[in-house]
């Protein structure tokens, strides 16, 4: 059984400072081999990977982050959008002298690997997307509206109990659940906030399209295959429903 609550031992932290924020990320794996770059959703940190550096560690540089916001990467700094999030991953990779990794996105990480393609489609060897829609396609006005609407809510919404609904809502195993309420509860409601309120303005009527190179959008094969458990799903080509350009393929 994966352990979700402590860092696996086989990664080194690392800080960087960018814009008010110390940003924290995790290095490990084998040295020589492609880099995998894991980004979590919101009110999550870089242990919502675990299971999956565990499996990929043997064939795969890895990288976890906790985002602007998240985890030990408080305060937030000089204020949360999804574009400062993927300048912040470019710099990360910067110091890390990666220059073309497979990024691996949940909800708001699968936003940021999008924007990362977006301002640097050269350094992207190819893209995993989970549970996140896809930039580049144009929303009808009420999709737009239902997404902003749930910012209201989430402000009125008391924080304890708004936690534990997404900690139940989050995962099926009851210590998965505990690790996610105790990551949301790591991030302050004003925060929580203001990560959403970026959130809401992911999508657009017009869409965000990315730039011509094509990228393989798909799953990892081989002994490292089994990348997501419970509820969570590979959405298979998201970005490519978007843009022509883009090819679905296996990332392998």
């Amino acid at each position: 059984m994966t352990d979700s609550m402590t860092t696996p031992t086989q990664l080194t932290e690392h800080t960087l400072l960018r814009e008010g924020c110390p940003l924290h990320y995790w290095t490990g794996g084998t040295a020589g081999r492609p880099w995998l770059v894991f980004m979590h959703g919101a009110t999550l940190d870089h242990r919502m990977f675990n299971a999956q550096v565990k499996a990929c560690a043997a064939d795969y540089g890895v990288l976890v982050w906790d985002a602007r916001g998240h985890g030990r990467s408080q305060p937030i700094g000089a204020g949360f959008s999804l574009q400062r999030c993927a300048e912040d991953m470019q710099a990360i990779l910067d110091a890390e002298g990666i220059e073309r990794p497979i990024l691996c996105g949940q909800s708001l990480g699968g936003y940021i690997a999008q924007h990362i393609y977006r301002l640097a489609p050269g350094r992207v060897r190819a893209m995993i997307i989970i549970g996140s829609t896809p930039i580049a396609k144009a929303y009808s006005r009420w999709e737009i509206w239902a997404l902003k609407a749930s910012l209201p809510l989430f402000r009125l919404w008391p924080y304890n109990h708004f936690t534990r609904t997404i900690a139940a809502s989050t995962a099926l195993k009851p210590e998965v659940q505990a690790y996610a309420l105790q990551a949301a509860r790591q991030i302050p409601k004003a925060d929580f906030v203001t990560i959403w309120q970026a959130v809401t303005l992911a999508i657009s009527e017009k869409g965000d399209p990315p730039a011509r190179p094509a990228l393989a959008v798909g799953s990892l094969e081989g002994p490292s295959a089994p990348l997501v458990e419970g509820r969570a799903g590979l959405a298979l080509g998201a970005i490519a429903a978007g843009a022509p350009d883009l090819l679905v393929a296996d990332c392998i």
